[in-house]
């Protein structure tokens, strides 16, 4: 007899699209698509790259608002206050993305890149930037607290504002002086920093926002999660391949060209993400958060900001800079990385105590 959660995951993994369930083999071609197209029209890169929004090129800042909106329209924003009563939740998600994370990055970083400074500094521009967008299209596959997601996402906003720039001091410079190891110098623009925000949680934040709360208006509660949201989700998924593809268009000949440096930024920041995410749902488990907000508190620990960190790059360091390269490189590693980790996480549920609702 199948326990009442085995139920409920079997009956989340039968609701999954076909898009949905077939998620990586749809990544993987889009990789090998965004690739093929910078091999075989090499201006392709240039083209895509000659318009930016906030740092970013154009065609990929359009492929991450129609990627994030769909997600921000399904957040019920007027049960977000529940998740800032959640103190705990609040304390450890601040505590891991502010200091246990960029930590394990910069040590990461020295530990595997030791001879190779700019992606050395590239990594740990990574590990600075806190993710604001595509950890809600991962935390959304794997079922975690929307709600939750929100708020932390918004609160890492304000964080990254605010302490982007310093600890970007500290970690470059401080530090590394108080260790007897080379510094770098980097200035980092408050006005690149607030406008990054703005753009990639701003415009989809309020557009999720509004339509929430005049559609419930208009139609009801109802009919907006069974009609109107089924018609827009597919578009989150549609705008991350989108974007994907893109940013493998725009590196494809660097990656084809430096495969070896490649994979030597890849390894570090594929030990950041599983062991951070693993960390944050053990962490999330001892604190009895239950398994939406325990997933939640991984995602939003284990993603990266890769917009900001490749802006931030590009413009202290310049477009054909190691440290540029480093930051495309990090959402490269990250999306196949955290794609698996959604599988991980919802193959996880089992350890957690089932929903007060699916219980007796």
């Amino acid at each position: 007899m199948s326990s009442p959660l085995h139920s409920e995951t079997t009956q989340v993994a039968g609701k999954l699209s076909t898009l949905d369930r077939f998620l990586p083999v749809w990544i993987l071609l889009a990789m090998g698509l965004g690739l093929g197209l910078g091999k075989i029209l090499p201006s392709l890169g240039s083209a895509i790259d000659s318009l930016k929004v906030a740092g970013v090129s154009l065609p990929i800042a359009l492929g991450l608002l129609v990627m994030m909106y769909p997600v921000l329209a399904k957040v019920r924003y007027n049960e977000t206050g529940r998740v800032l009563a959640d103190k705990k939740l609040m304390i450890t998600s601040l505590v891991i993305n502010w200091v246990l994370a960029p930590a394990f990055m910069f040590l990461l970083a020295w530990v595997f890149l030791p001879d190779l400074p700019e992606y050395r500094t590239g990594l740990i521009i990574v590990g600075l930037a806190r993710c604001i967008a595509m950890v809600l299209i991962w935390n959304d596959l794997a079922c975690g607290d929307r709600e939750a997601a929100a708020v932390l996402v918004a609160i890492n906003s304000v964080f990254q504002v605010l302490a982007f720039g310093i600890l970007g001091w500290f970690y470059l410079q401080v530090l590394p002086s108080w260790l007897g190891l080379p510094t770098t110098s980097a200035e980092f623009s408050v006005a690149a920093i607030t406008l990054s925000v703005l753009v990639f949680l701003g415009i989809p934040l309020l557009a999720g926002f509004l339509t929430r709360t005049f559609g419930e208006r208009a139609k009801g509660r109802e009919w907006y999660e069974a009609k109107f949201l089924p018609k827009v989700g597919p578009w989150a998924l549609y705008g991350l391949l989108f974007t994907i593809v893109l940013l493998f268009a725009l590196q494809g000949d660097t990656i084809i060209s430096q495969p070896w440096d490649v994979a030597r930024m890849a390894l570090p920041l594929l030990v950041y993400f599983i062991v951070v995410f693993g960390a944050g749902m053990l962490i999330g488990h001892a604190l009895k958060l239950g398994y939406a907000r325990t997933t939640t508190l991984a995602f939003t620990a284990a993603g990266n900001n890769f917009e900001l960190a490749i802006a931030v790059a590009i413009a202290t360091f310049g477009a054909a800079s190691g440290q540029a390269l480093a930051g495309v490189v990090g959402p490269l590693i990250e999306v196949p990385v955290l794609v698996a980790l959604v599988y991980v996480a919802l193959w996880s549920r089992k350890f957690f105590p089932a929903p007060a609702s699916l219980k007796g």
